[in-house]
C-alpha cells in the first residue's frame, strides 16, 4: 500500500488555509500537490476537524481489518464444503 505524504491534521491545515481565502493553485504549487488531490481531500476531509479525521481512519482501518477476517472465514468455509462434497 501507498505511503501516504500528508497525515491528516496536515491535509485539514491546507483545507483551513483555502478556507481563510488562498487559492487553489496556489495552494496545490505551495504543497506539492495536483489541484486534483485538493478537491479528493476536500471530498473526504472537508469540514471535519483533526478528532473526527483520526476517528475516520481508525474506522476504515478496522473495516478493512474486519473484512479480511471475513473474507479468510468464507475461503475456509468453501474449502470445507469442497472437502465434505467429495467424500459423500
Amino acid at each position: 500500500m501507498k505511503r501516504a505524504r500528508f497525515t491528516e491534521e496536515q491535509i485539514i491545515a491546507v483545507w483551513r488555509e483555502h478556507e481563510a481565502g488562498a487559492k487553489t493553485a496556489d495552494l496545490a504549487r505551495k504543497h506539492g500537490v495536483s489541484e486534483a488531490t485538493l478537491y479528493n481531500w476536500k471530498a473526504r476531509y472537508g469540514g471535519m476537524d483533526v478528532s473526527e479525521a483520526k476517528r475516520l481512519k481508525q474506522l476504515e482501518d478496522e473495516n478493512a481489518k474486519l473484512k479480511k477476517l471475513l473474507a479468510e472465514q468464507m475461503l475456509d468455509v468453501a474449502a470445507l464444503r469442497e472437502l465434505l462434497a467429495k467424500k459423500w
